[in-house]
């Protein structure tokens, strides 16, 4: 019996053709040197290029870094409240509103961007309106991932939303 590598055909191989090259690529110092003015030039090795790069790191990193651009409080306030007042709508809106999923998208947007905006912000961090801004924008984008755009927030969830968004606002008007 004969062993199944002996009943395959070995591959079909291919010859490459060699490729012809008309001229040099690299330019080749000859002893002969028809301008003086001129002097041959050697090509650009890895040591070449290892050293600028050293050299360009370097003086990029001894560049003084540009300060981070503080949002002003005028600005967190005015946008907190905005925000705000997009989660009560949105949220006190009916089941069978055809607009709930746009609203929604909506919200998500203005929650991201502002959690994205103020939570680099080391002077917000301790508010107490920050975080109860936090807390309920993670609750609310946390349901509507989990259980999709147009289902309605239970009341309990609801209610301590709610509770987060007054207490937040009372906050925001103490400067807190």
């Amino acid at each position: 019996m004969a062993s199944p590598t002996t009943l395959i055909s070995p591959p079909a191989t291919k010859t490459l053709t060699p490729i012809k090259i008309s001229k040099p690529i690299l330019p080749i110092a000859s002893t002969q040197n028809h301008n003086p003015i001129s002097t041959p030039q050697k090509p650009f090795n890895r040591r070449d290029f290892l050293s600028f790069t050293l050299i360009a790191a370097a003086g990029v990193i001894s560049l003084p870094a540009a300060p981070a651009r503080a949002a002003s409080d005028e600005d967190y306030v005015k946008e907190t409240k905005e925000v705000i007042e997009k989660v009560r709508s949105t949220i006190s809106m009916e089941k069978t509103d055809p607009n709930v999923a746009s609203a929604v998208l909506g919200l998500r947007e203005a929650s991201n961007f502002w959690v994205a905006k103020y939570r680099k912000e080391k002077s917000l961090l301790g508010k107490p309106s920050f975080r109860d801004m936090y807390s309920a924008l993670n609750a609310i984008s946390g349901h509507y991932i989990s259980f999709g755009p147009t289902a309605p927030i239970p009341a309990k969830r609801k209610v301590r939303i709610l509770e987060e968004m007054d207490t937040a606002e009372k906050s925001l008007l103490r400067g807190r």
